[in-house]
């Protein structure tokens, strides 16, 4: 089941509310709408910002603080668009209140937080997922299906995760500070993304990791504003902050198939927006996915190569159901965000995730955050480190 916008014909369409209302917000109150959900309403961090985000989201109304959009009886789902730290109290207080969460990643700043999540949901029986929305890419769910199928036994995975918006010294953003992004950003924020995509794809998980954080960046000029360099350029305040998160994170791993690996993850690569890329090579050929180009997948052969377009017609049925634009229209990131919300929104009416393949919940949030603090551990014992998993919570991944 995937690919599909719910009609939640069995009642009233489900009540949805906002909590951030910047550049991520937008697009989760975007998806909401075309799932047919209402968004009943948003708060940002100000009066002031939350009357703008009721304009700019479409909302219904604004909500006096994030905890009382939380638990309101006026919302179903609440979606957690707010900076890193305040995940896990919003979360709770959600879930207790026994709504349905959306929550962006990472799911927390610290391992035991993240699981103390996954345990908070499973207790309360709601449906609670994270933005892995790179899953929902077809050409990613079609490279899925042929690392499954007859692509026999993989034995090397690569790849990156190169940005460059904050590459400049006066670049800035709520993220590179370690109190509200937690103690990485590079590896939590994008790399996460790389690791739970990859894992996806080969249904093989990273087993121990060697990694090495780098702070090319020490000091940045502080701005008076929560921007996204790319969104704007803030109002640079001239005044230093020192930097004690990661710019760069350079990753050798192993998977529990004993399949060897590297990543890359930088967010100070000029020239590169967000190329998220892997290789994956097996037996008979190599497969590579390249987010910057999305609606292609390269396949390589001893005796040829060619580049796989886009087409329903000719994809894995996996992949042809999240193909929703004709062959040779792009298909992008706003597009995955649509499908994640819509199936998130299927799981919320049919009470269950059963049968929505893919949908990644709590506990691959918990699952990256778990990452995370391997490569944490190891960058500061220059060593390999072992990733922990929860063998109760992390069923195998199945095939197609």
């Amino acid at each position: 089941m995937g690919g599909r916008l719910p009609g939640h014909t069995e009642g009233a369409a489900l009540r949805i509310g906002v909590i951030g209302a910047g550049f991520i917000g937008a697009v989760h109150a975007h998806a909401a709408r075309r799932a047919r959900a209402r968004v009943v309403g948003t708060v940002a961090s100000s009066p002031a910002g939350t009357e703008q985000a009721v304009a700019r989201l479409g909302a219904e109304r604004g909500f006096g603080s994030a905890e009382e959009l939380a638990i309101s009886p006026d919302i179903d789902v609440v979606h957690i668009c707010t900076p890193n730290h305040l995940h896990r109290p919003l979360a709770e207080a959600a879930m207790a209140a026994g709504k349905h969460v959306i929550c962006e990643k990472p799911l927390a700043t610290s391992a035991a937080e993240a699981d103390g999540l996954r345990a908070a949901a499973r207790t309360a029986g709601v449906v609670a997922t994270v933005p892995f929305v790179y899953r929902f890419y077809p050409m990613v769910r079609e490279a899925r299906a042929r690392v499954t199928g007859d692509f026999g036994p993989v034995r090397l995975v690569h790849g990156g995760y190169l940005q460059d918006w904050l590459s400049a010294d006066t670049d800035d953003n709520w993220r590179v500070d370690a109190d509200r992004s937690g103690p990485s950003r590079a590896f939590a924020d994008i790399g996460s993304h790389w690791c739970d995509l990859v894992e996806f794809v080969t249904g093989d998980r990273l087993a121990a990791v060697f990694a090495e954080l780098i702070t090319a960046v020490p000091d940045r000029v502080t701005h008076g504003d929560d921007v996204y360099a790319f969104e704007s350029p803030g109002t640079a305040t001239g005044r230093k902050r020192t930097v004690t998160t990661e710019d760069i994170a350079i990753v050798m791993f192993r998977t529990e198939r004993g399949v060897p690996g590297s990543l890359v993850v930088s967010q100070i690569s000029s020239g590169h927006k967000n190329q998220l890329r892997f290789e994956i090579s097996g037996a008979v050929e190599t497969i590579a996915f390249d987010q910057e180009r999305p609606d292609t997948l390269w396949i390589g052969r001893r005796a040829s190569a060619e580049l796989l377009t886009r087409d329903a017609a000719h994809l894995h049925p996996a992949a042809a159901s999240y193909a929703t634009v004709p062959p040779g229209h792009p298909q992008g990131y706003q597009e995955c965000f649509d499908a994640f919300v819509a199936d998130t929104y299927l799981a919320v009416a049919a009470g269950s995730i059963d049968g929505i393949d893919g949908l990644p919940t709590f506990v691959d949030g918990a699952r990256a955050a778990r990452i995370t603090d391997a490569v944490l551990r190891s960058d500061a014992n220059r060593r390999w480190v072992d990733v922990t998993t929860d063998d109760a919570a992390e069923p195998k991944r199945s095939s197609p």
